[in-house]
């Protein structure tokens, strides 16, 4: 029993740590004979749903571009040109690199041309790649490729044919149980003629600081995720719509008639609250298909290319323009009346359920003018998840509010007399809803902005924008600013009052913001903190050491515990991290003080002084850069391979508490923080 026990124990533990290593692209190679003197590479690859893969020639300072590099090959092949993607990419502006990215989705395909200049011939070598999901990252990840044949081309001459193969006098032996060997192209480069092996420094050179910590960390707990918010956060916006649109001219005047018709229709009560609760359920209904058909016709993926595409976020601008206008009593939005007049003479043609979906559907159609706005910047915002049923849970929020108080009024029909009468006070939610969408509206065109490097809507004139839209909407609820549908009634009640404070306070908190003050409430509308000219902020977290060893040995002499950041060039969440969470004074202070900071970019081309040849899950593979022994130091390690992650260590390289990946709650961050250096003390006290 205590044997099965153990084995069952460790099958539990591999599977826990097979869940944090994420496999989301499965490439295969393929070799294709085109003629007798040419040939091609292909890559093909399959991605999982919400991952992409990264196209070649992206730049610096951009996401990992696909490469192709090439370890070994005889004299009777060479490399036609470059690699080249094959299919329909993606091309998109990322705002946190401030560039244009292309990426494939689902399917990516690479081709390397390659010449067959005679005889027998041999190619080895890797494709390196990059994919990204919206959450993180996986590290440059290698496809390994060996290929070798006798091509029908014309053979090279002896004397070309020597010269050519001369480079394979200098590879590497083959790799012993004692300690696998790899070539250096560098002395591949220096040397004439005789067999060289070069001998990789081990990659467990540091000794236990390499050992894995994978059970340790478990044993900690779960690292903090926030994959359940997201959901939550979006039902919340679209309940949040529809709370607003409940108080629109368009919808709040039906609800008495609407719940009275309910009523009176039949004279039993019961009846009549069953159909009021059926209308509420139509309403629902038909909103969620609503947002089912949405994504069903555009697809998750053309939703979630809304946030970045400038020709979609321009006409987003523009119709949100047109709507503040109309909000602003310059025209009427309305859909033609023929619409609604033929859904509500069929609704009172029919009877049973079915007319009353109809007259939920007339509802739909008559506060379009009112709605519309609302639910266009509700879809609009939840397409960034690049879920299918995103845009259904905002539409299920929007509609349950919108539905409430028919069913709460049809149960308690007393309450109908105490219900505000439509009036002025309506107008003045028009008004406000048009300033509100006026706001929103440049958000859509910072997007479009940054994309065509107009830099007509950089951070400071965004928020200079912000403040006086925001200052004149206080301005008007204290009554000192009127439009041409406004009465001339110049009392402003104790709600008005307040609603106006609030704005105005809203409009000095962004001020500082003018002058590189982080302001939070508003970062996720404004332009990159990248994008202003003027900052006077010095609230910043710089790592003291780039490199694990060096890092560790500091630690270890000053008597420190020490904060490994898993991160990468081309990582736009752990962009987001660093300026959402780590410019907090109270992650900055500890992290700054506290702990010995090591960042380890883990898509670091900077190229090992020594290849390093290791073994991982059965396999021999050869580490060549920075970045991928970084990579391999976090899979082997603690058992992960996606960024951003946050381990907490003591200077010999023990888990202080379990790691912590792309969440960014602050006050989650301090907790992690806090417990290392709690437990950081238990340690030296021992």
């Amino acid at each position: 029993m205590k044997k099965y026990f153990s084995l069952l124990l460790g099958l539990v533990l591999a599977a826990a740590v097979q869940a944090q290593i994420q496999d989301p692209v499965k490439f295969s190679t393929e070799f294709k004979t085109l003629s007798d003197t040419e040939a091609e590479i292909v890559f093909t690859g399959t991605i999982d749903k919400g991952w992409h893969v990264y196209s070649t020639d992206l730049g610096d300072g951009g996401p990992t571009s696909a490469t192709l590099t090439v370890d070994k090959k005889s004299g009777g092949i060479e490399l036609d040109g470059k690699l080249k993607p094959i299919g329909k990419e993606t091309s998109v502006f990322d705002k946190m690199f401030e560039m244009q990215v292309r990426y494939f989705e689902h399917t990516a395909r690479f081709s390397q041309k390659v010449k067959l200049t005679g005889g027998t011939y041999s190619i080895s070598g890797y494709l390196e790649y990059g994919a990204c999901n919206d959450e993180n990252c996986l590290p440059p990840t290698e496809v390994t490729f060996t290929f070798t044949g006798e091509s029908k081309a014309k053979a090279a001459t002896p004397a070309k044919k020597e010269e050519a193969a001369k480079p394979d006098a200098t590879q590497a032996a083959p790799a012993t149980e004692a300690a696998a060997t790899t070539d250096s192209p560098a002395t591949a480069a220096t040397t004439d003629s005789a067999a060289t092996a070069v001998s990789p420094t081990p990659a467990v050179a540091a000794g236990d600081l390499w050992r894995p910590v994978i059970k340790e960390m478990e044993a900690l707990g779960e690292h903090h995720t926030n994959a359940d918010a997201s959901w939550w956060y979006i039902f919340i916006v679209g309940f949040g719509g529809g709370l607003i649109a409940l108080f629109t001219p368009c919808v709040w005047p039906i609800i008495p008639m609407t719940v009275s018709f309910f009523l009176k229709r039949s004279k039993d009560k019961k009846k009549g609250i069953r159909d009021a609760w059926t209308y509420g359920a139509s309403i629902v209904v038909i909103y969620v298909a609503l947002g089912l058909i949405i994504t069903a016709v555009f697809g998750a993926d053309a939703l979630n290319s809304l946030s970045t595409n400038s020709i979609f976020n321009i006409l987003f601008f523009l119709m949100l323009v047109v709507f503040a206008a109309s909000f602003f009593g310059a025209f009427e939005l309305t859909l033609p009346s023929k619409w609604s007049n033929a859904v509500d003479s069929k609704a009172e043609s029919t009877t049973g359920l079915l007319s009353i979906f109809l007259m939920a559907f007339t509802l739909s159609l008559v506060s379009f003018s009112c709605t519309g706005p609302i639910i266009g910047f509700l879809l609009v915002e939840v397409s960034t998840t690049g879920s299918m049923v995103a845009p259904a849970i905002g539409m299920l929020g929007f509609a349950i509010a919108l539905a409430l108080p028919f069913t709460i009024f049809a149960l308690f029909p007393t309450w109908l007399k105490s219900m505000p009468k439509s009036g002025g006070w309506m107008n003045v939610i028009k008004v406000t809803l048009g300033f509100l969408e006026l706001a929103f509206a440049l958000k859509f065109l910072s997007v479009a902005d940054m994309a065509y490097h107009w830099h007509l809507l950089d951070r400071e004139t965004f928020l200079a924008l912000w403040i006086v839209i925001f200052g004149l909407l206080g301005i008007y609820l204290l009554g000192k600013l009127k439009f041409k549908h406004d009465d001339d009634e110049t009392k402003v009640g104790v709600t008005r009052f307040f609603l106006a404070l609030i704005s105005l306070a809203f409009a000095v908190y962004m001020i500082p913001g003018l002058w590189g003050a982080p302001l939070k409430a508003v970062s996720a509308f404004a332009p990159p903190m990248t994008t202003q000219d003027f900052n006077l902020s010095t609230n910043e977290v710089h790592a003291k050491f780039y490199d694990y060893e060096a890092g560790m040995e500091y630690a270890r002499l000053n008597k420190k515990p020490v904060m490994l950041d898993f991160t990468g060039y081309g990582c736009v969440n752990c962009r987001k991290m660093e300026a959402d969470v780590w410019t907090d004074p109270r992650v900055s202070a500890p992290i700054n003080n506290d702990y010995v900071l090591i960042t380890l970019y883990v898509d670091d081309k900077t190229p090992l002084d020594k290849p390093l040849t290791v073994e991982e899950n059965g396999k021999s593979r050869t580490l060549r850069t920075q970045g991928a022994k970084w990579a391999y130091l976090q899979r082997v390690k603690f058992g992960a391979n996606a960024q951003p992650f946050y381990v907490l260590l003591d200077n010999q390289g023990e888990p202080l508490n379990t790691s912590y990946a792309y969440d960014k709650s602050v006050d989650k961050y301090v907790e992690f923080l806090q417990t290392g250096l709690k437990n950081y003390k238990k340690v030296i006290s021992d």
